[in-house]
């Protein structure tokens, strides 16, 4: 057999050069900028997503569970475009505008239901992009 097809295959990062990193006077081994524990914090930050607060009425019975079992079918399906950051009902003009073809039941239940927001609201309201 050739040395070649002993040898473990080859991967992508083989191509590169290897670079050591040095080590300044007073830095402990691995870390090379105290600036980068204050990237890091911020980077955590940004990662978290933004969250907005719903509109809460007093309290109401919750709807029907098939409701809500229909609305979030409409919730996933992803042929009336993206649901976040908008209203079940801007959701459903959107994709009538755009000629999608969203069922009319679903707006028919959004509009006699348009005071409770567990309706009014997609399952990912909450979550802006």
């Amino acid at each position: 057999m050739s040395r070649r097809a002993m040898e473990q295959p080859r991967r992508i990062t083989d191509s590169f050069p290897r670079r050591r990193r040095r080590r300044g006077p007073g830095r402990p081994p691995g870390r090379l900028k105290d600036r980068k524990d204050k990237d890091k914090d911020q980077d955590q930050d940004k990662a978290q997503l933004k969250v907005r607060e719903c509109p809460r009425g007093p309290s109401q019975p919750p709807p029907d569970p098939a409701l809500m079992e229909m609305l979030r079918r409409f919730d996933l399906a992803w042929e009336y475009g993206p649901c976040s950051g908008i209203t079940r009902l801007q959701r459903w003009e959107r994709a009538q505008e755009l000629g999608l073809s969203p069922p009319g039941p679903i707006r028919d239940a959004l509009l006699e239901h348009r005071d409770n927001p567990d309706v009014t609201y997609s399952l990912w309201h909450e979550y802006e992009l």
